[in-house]
């Protein structure tokens, strides 16, 4: 069963036009929030939605429908993962073109006006209060989500564990990529290392150590803020999209991450909070 929860009241509506018309889909998803699992799932480039009130951004369907949208097959390998480990999960509603949840407010990237070489016209001189705009309706409701799932773990005395979905383009900047798999990881090993080892007990598959991207570049806002600020065991784990940009595809690699996840997850002795330096 899918729920949607409360947006956050730490973060009130401003006294401008909503982002969101009353008949658009929330800022974002949550699934299987009763899940028996001791780890979060989290999806934080799910859709390629844009909001009726920003058109398409100035951009043709075709491009909102490339990677530079979303993250192509990451919500279904998340929504497959959540089902078969009985994990709950929490999905972006609306495309990171309009606001990346995974990067600081700070960061240029967070409201992107290029995009791998292509230009956002939607997002070109955009005044400071149509950023907050995209801030208060996007961004700080899915992050209070995951703290509020997060708080449930603790209410419950258990220390939760992070998993987040992600995937990459075969080929960028003319580089053909040749993992099928990547894993981002900063100073904590206890999911990432056991991961990656189960990983290559698998014959031909080629896995990225913080590659194609690396957790230990300061982007990925959301395991920095809900896990390894709070000394949670975590993980980030990145896709190529070749390989699950089908539904078929989708559920054959989230079922191979799968056997490589559950042996990690099932060791109790990695819930604990723990600071890495």
């Amino acid at each position: 069963m899918t729920k949607t929860m409360k947006q956050s009241r730490d973060h009130p509506v401003q006294p401008f036009a909503p982002l969101l018309s009353a008949d658009e889909p929330p800022a974002f998803e949550t699934i299987n929030l009763e899940g028996t699992a001791p780890f979060l799932l989290i999806c934080d480039h799910a859709s390629r939605r844009v909001p009726m009130s920003l058109g398409s951004l100035g951009l043709e369907a075709t491009l909102l429908r490339r990677h530079i949208g979303w993250d192509i097959g990451a919500a279904e390998v998340a929504r497959w993962l959540s089902k078969h480990f009985d994990a709950p999960l929490a999905l972006t509603g609306y495309s990171r073109l309009v606001i990346d949840c995974n990067r600081a407010l700070t960061d240029p990237s967070s409201i992107p006006i290029l995009s791998d070489g292509v230009v956002v016209p939607g997002n070109r001189q955009l005044e400071p209060i149509d950023a907050k705009r995209r801030q208060e309706a996007l961004f700080h409701p899915y992050h209070a989500a995951i703290d509020e799932i997060l708080a449930g773990f603790r209410a419950r005395r258990r220390v939760p564990g992070l998993v987040s979905i992600h995937s990459f383009t075969p080929v960028f900047d003319g580089f053909e990529r040749p993992w099928q798999i990547g894993i981002l990881w900063d100073r904590d090993p206890r999911v990432a290392l056991p991961l990656m080892a189960e990983l290559r007990k698998s014959p031909g598959l080629d896995v990225g150590d913080n590659q194609p991207y690396s957790a230990r570049e300061p982007k990925g806002y959301s395991v920095t803020t809900h896990a390894v600020a709070h000394g949670y065991p975590h993980v980030a784990v990145e896709i190529r999209q070749d390989l699950i940009d089908t539904n078929h595809g989708a559920a054959a690699w989230a079922e191979r991450f799968a056997d490589a996840l559950a042996p990690v997850m099932r060791e109790d002795s990695i819930y604990r909070v723990e600071h890495f330096k």
